[in-house]
């Protein structure tokens, strides 16, 4: 497994240095042949969509899985040049829109909602590039990729990675010391601290940590969703939710789903669809998997 895993790491390392109008083919290319291989994920993938969009026909859903596929496989192809390019290079190649916001929303407690867009590590890249920030992570099973992972996140800065097992408390500290938290409470995490709201018309569990963070710490949010546009990844920075937890956190968080589903819409094949979104069931409801 580790000669395997070396490898690929020297490989993801010697690509980087090609431009992305050669990689990014290369990479959907990866996709296509992880379409073909890994069933499992492909299954999850289909049923996921078919449960989010059931307007669509078997035909639409397959190519539109395939597309994920391929933006996924440019997106791992692609960490490599979040994990050795060089600041110049990162900065041509992500783009940030309305930059201004995150600007005038600095000097206070600040989190960044982050959903799982293939985009999200060219997002946190760029942004350790203008700030030190904090996130959570969790640990990848082999130990040479995760290694390699820790090193690329915080290659910039003084930026912290917090293990997803130490849990988010350890997050309250560099929060209230005014660090952005780049979150991403957008999956399947099992019920503890979670609450079923709709995700698609469909009861997702949900961790509540986004309303209960900022009711805790007084904490502004701005979505953040970094997106392969062409050659290159925009980072869209949202405008701040107004009113936000308010006084529901039930309600507050099936506010962060239905903002979500608004920006998969815009580029569905983007998503993280390959993780299994519904494997947590209310009692008494069939798994879906």
């Amino acid at each position: 497994m580790r000669p395997g895993m070396r490898l690929w790491l020297g490989l993801m390392w010697l690509l980087h240095w090609l431009p992305l109008p050669l990689l990014a083919p290369l990479g959907r290319g990866l996709g296509l042949v992880f379409w073909l291989l890994v069933r499992e994920r492909r299954h999850v993938a289909l049923t996921n969509l078919g449960l989010c969009f059931p307007q669509l026909a078997e035909a639409e859903k397959s190519a539109l899985a395939r597309r994920h596929f391929m933006a996924f496989g440019r997106a791992m192809l692609e960490l490599g040049l979040w994990w050795w390019a060089s600041p110049a290079r990162i900065r041509r190649l992500v783009v940030i829109e309305h930059g201004e916001r995150l600007a005038a929303a600095r000097g206070r407690p600040l989190i960044l909602f982050a959903p799982h867009f293939v985009g999200l590590d060219a997002g946190w890249t760029r942004l350790t590039l203008e700030a030190d920030m904090v996130t959570v992570y969790a640990k990848a099973k082999n130990p040479l990729f995760d290694a390699a992972l820790r090193r690329g996140r915080s290659r910039f800065g003084h930026s912290l990675l917090v293990s997803r097992l130490e849990g988010v408390r350890k997050i309250l500290d560099p929060l209230r010391r005014e660090l952005p938290f780049y979150y991403l409470p957008d999956m399947d995490y099992g019920r503890k601290d979670a609450v079923f709201v709709p995700f698609f018309g469909i009861p997702a569990a949900t961790i509540t940590g986004l309303a209960r963070l900022a009711e805790l710490t007084g904490a502004t949010v701005l979505p953040v969703i970094t997106r392969q546009v062409g050659h290159r990844y925009v980072l869209s920075i949202g405008e701040a939710w107004a009113d936000y937890p308010g006084e529901d956190i039930a309600a507050a968080t099936r506010r962060m789903n239905a903002f979500l589903e608004g920006e998969i819409r815009r580029t569905p094949e983007q998503y993280l669809w390959i993780h299994k979104r519904f494997k947590t069931r209310p009692e008494g409801e069939k798994a879906v998997y």
